[in-house]
This record gives C-alpha cells, sequence and structure tokens, in this order.
C-alpha cells in the first residue's frame, strides 16, 4: 500500500451514496384547484349551496333590516324594532312554506301551478277595485289586509308563471310540440303578457321587468330559435321604451344615472346620489354594525330598496362582496340543478327560479351602485317586506327539493342518515350496539384459529 508523505497510510474515504430523486413537491396552487373541482362535482354540493347560500342571506337580512328600518320606525312614532318584528315574523312564515316546499314530490308542484296561477291572477285584479287596492309611492299594487299589513299580489304573480310556465313547458316537450314555434309561444306569451298588463295598470314596472326576464328565461330553457327569442325581446323593449317615454318619473330615474349631485339639473337625484354617499364612505370594513349615518333620514327607503348601500356602509366592501358571493353561489346552484336534471319541468321551474332570483338582485344593486335605473325592486331574501319574502322562501323550497330529486343526491343523503334498529345485547354483561350504516372492523382472531 503507498504511503503518503507523513508515513501514514492514507485514509480511504467511503463512496458516496447515490443521490435518490425524491417526489417533485406538488403545487399548493394547482391542489387547491383540484380539491375545489371535486368539492364542486359532488353529488350535494348544490343542496348545501342552495340551502346554507338562502338561510344565510336571510339572517344577514334580518340584522341589516334591524340596523335599518330603528330610525325610520322612531320617526314615525314606533318601537324601533317595528320593521324586525314584523320581517321576522315573515321569515318565520317563509321558513315554513320553504320545508314545505321542500318536502313536496314534483308532481304535488305541478299540482299547485294551476291554482296559484288563478290564485294571483283574482288577487292582482282586486288590486285595482277602489276600496280594496291600496296606493303605495305612487304604485297601486297593494291589498290592506286590516291594520298595519299589506300585501303585494305582483309578488306571488312570479311564482305563479315560473310554475305554470315550467308545468306547460314541461307538457309540450312530452308531446313534442316545442319544435313549432306557435305552441312555445302559445298560451306562454299571451298568459305572461295578461300578468305584465295587470301589473303596469299600478304602475309597477320593477316587477314587470323581472316577469319579462322569468319570460325569457323559460323561452331560452325551451330552446326557443334565435329569430323568435329577439323578436320577442325586440317588442318588449319598444313597449319598455314607450312606457319610459310616457312617464315624467320614470324618465327622471333614467337621468339619474351615473349623477354625482343630488340636483343634477332639473332632475331631483337625492337618493341615487346618497345611496353612493352610504357605499363610497363605508371603506373596506365599514363603519360598524348600527353604525350608519345615510339611514338618519338622508337616504329614503333604506331598509327596503336602498338596504345594499346601508349594508356597504356599515359593514363596507367586504360585507358587500360577502353578499354578491351569496347570491353567486345561490345562482351557479340554480344553474347545476337545472342542467343536471333528466326531468322537462325541474329545468325549467329551477331556470325559472334562478332566473328570478338573478335578474331581481342585479336589477337592485345596479339601482344601488348607479349603474341602472332605480325599479324599485327590492333585494331577494334581504330587503324588508313580508309580500316578497314569503314567494321567494317558497320558491327556495323548489330548489331544495329538486336538488333532493337528483339520484346521486338522494343517495348520498340516504347514506348520511344512520338506520336505527333494534338493541343487540352480546351476553348478560355485553355492550349495546345499534344498527347504523357504519361499518364495524371485523374481530380480531388468535393465531390458531381457522
Amino acid at each position: 500500500m503507498p504511503s503518503s508523505r507523513t508515513g501514514r497510510p492514507p485514509v480511504q474515504r467511503a463512496a458516496r451514496r447515490p443521490v435518490v430523486p425524491g417526489p417533485p413537491r406538488e403545487n399548493p396552487l394547482r391542489t387547491l384547484i383540484v380539491r375545489a373541482r371535486r368539492a364542486w362535482d359532488r353529488p350535494l354540493t348544490a343542496y348545501y349551496l342552495i340551502l346554507g347560500g338562502s338561510l344565510l342571506i336571510t339572517v344577514l337580512g334580518l340584522v341589516m333590516v334591524y340596523s335599518a328600518s330603528q330610525i325610520t320606525a322612531l320617526q314615525m312614532s314606533l318601537p324601533g324594532s317595528y320593521f324586525f318584528r314584523k320581517q321576522l315574523l315573515a321569515a318565520g312564515i317563509g321558513a315554513v312554506l320553504l320545508l314545505a316546499a321542500s318536502r313536496m314530490p314534483v308532481r304535488l308542484h305541478r299540482a299547485l301551478a294551476y291554482p296559484i296561477l288563478a290564485g294571483a291572477v283574482v288577487l292582482m285584479a282586486l288590486v285595482q277595485v277602489p276600496g280594496i287596492g291600496v296606493a303605495v309611492n305612487g304604485n297601486q299594487n297593494w291589498i290592506a289586509l286590516g291594520g298595519s299589513f299589506q300585501l303585494q299580489p305582483s309578488e306571488f304573480g312570479k311564482l305563479a308563471l315560473v310554475l305554470w310556465g315550467a308545468d306547460l313547458l314541461a307538457r309540450k316537450q312530452e308531446k313534442r310540440l316545442l319544435t313549432q314555434w306557435k305552441h312555445m309561444l302559445v298560451p306562454l306569451v299571451p298568459a305572461a303578457f295578461m300578468l305584465l298588463g295587470l301589473i303596469m295598470l299600478g304602475g309597477d314596472m320593477g316587477t314587470a321587468i323581472i316577469l319579462t326576464a322569468i319570460l325569457f328565461g323559460l323561452l331560452w330553457l325551451a330552446g326557443a330559435p334565435t329569430r323568435l327569442f329577439v323578436g320577442v325581446l325586440s317588442v318588449a323593449a319598444v313597449l319598455g321604451a314607450i312606457l319610459i317615454r310616457t312617464s315624467p318619473n320614470r324618465m327622471a330615474r333614467l337621468a339619474c344615472l351615473g349623477a354625482t349631485e343630488p340636483q343634477a339639473g332639473p332632475v331631483d337625484c337625492w337618493q341615487a346620489v346618497h345611496g353612493i354617499y352610504a357605499l363610497a364612505s363605508g371603506g373596506i370594513f365599514g363603519s360598524g354594525l348600527g353604525a350608519s349615518v345615510e339611514k338618519w333620514g338622508q337616504l329614503p327607503e333604506a331598509h327596503t330598496d336602498f338596504i345594499f348601500a346601508i349594508t356597504g356602509e356599515e359593514l363596507g366592501l367586504a360585507g358587500t362582496l360577502s353578499v354578491l358571493a351569496l347570491f353567486a353561489a345561490l345562482g351557479y346552484a340554480g344553474i347545476r340543478v337545472a342542467g343536471r336534471t333528466e326531468d322537462p319541468f325541474v329545468r325549467y321551474a329551477a331556470g325559472g327560479v334562478t332566473t328570478w332570483i338573478t335578474a331581481q338582485a342585479v336589477i337592485n344593486i345596479g339601482a344601488v351602485l348607479g349603474l341602472l335605473p332605480i325599479a324599485g325592486v327590492p333585494l331577494p331574501l334581504f330587503s324588508y317586506g313580508g309580500s316578497a319574502l314569503l314567494p321567494t322562501m317558497f320558491a327556495i323550497g323548489l330548489l331544495i327539493a329538486f336538488a333532493r330529486e337528483d339520484p346521486a343526491a338522494r343517495m348520498a343523503l340516504a347514506m348520511r342518515q344512520p338506520r336505527f334498529g333494534k338493541k343487540r345485547v352480546r351476553g348478560s354483561q355485553g355492550p349495546r350496539r345499534w344498527n347504523t350504516m357504519r361499518r364495524r372492523a371485523p374481530v380480531a382472531r388468535s393465531s390458531g384459529e381457522r
């Protein structure tokens, strides 16, 4: 062995081990996207989005109604919680309607279509009878029920058009009649125009716009040809332009788009501008719950049509984005229910309800932001008003029932519910066990047992 210069044997170094490459590191963002997609594809996603989203919107709406209506109630020499208690009562009744609608079979929903339509037409006609109909803010579309309770039948007309239109189109599709344009339009369009005429007799163009959106949504789901769809849309646009042009009040609302001063020339844009002021003063996280300044008489209809502005002032950008996210989740879930079903009635009804809630939310929020004219429609499930809350919660119950009817969702719900049976006792002192869906581990055996 050769020696080193110092006379000592050289030190032999151990051979280096080959570096084994480890598993590639996963991208956290990609992993998050994959998990989100798996969550969206689960059978119960739409069910939980509809149920949870609607409940969160309703509860947050109750909180904001209480905050936004206190000053208005005190100015009217009423208790500060007056409007909140009425809204809470309506929410309780609406919860019963939601539960009932979510447990009804589809055939019962179809059976209720014609009675609800007939009742809505009769009530909307009674609005125009002197002594029965009541005018509020220049629109005569209310019925006095006694005391401080009033009913707006046009809100139930939305639900009637959704159910009746869905049942009509489903029966025609089963008979393969929707390939003919006359069967697609008649009698759906004439009946919708009848409801629109009854609404416009009272001067409520905001609700008429929502009904028109529901009609177009049903025609779109039925597969209306582009020429037919554009033709009906053109007729509705011409009629809307005439109605706006012949009304100084509607022309004034149109002139307030983008206004930054309360008095924009000869037009008074007080409500629109102060709604922007409320949103602008909220900042990122708002001034605090109950600390709004605009609700002290500066902003009209703070607890009804412009409750979104008070939400932005007290809860800030975070609060308004949360409300928008809840409505977006609700709209997505409704579209998913309509797209995954094989039942034509469920598809048309779910699409009609989703169009109704989404269009009304867009029109209300767009008016508060100054992007659309003020139409006088409430924010669904959020604004004060029992007449609007009751049919909307029943419609949410429809979506929940349709989401439960999906075969995969039905199986997933059955797997989550334990099935309790008789008690089984092993021996005189053995533990009690129940028949559940949980799988038990096998009993360990000794080494010599076969």
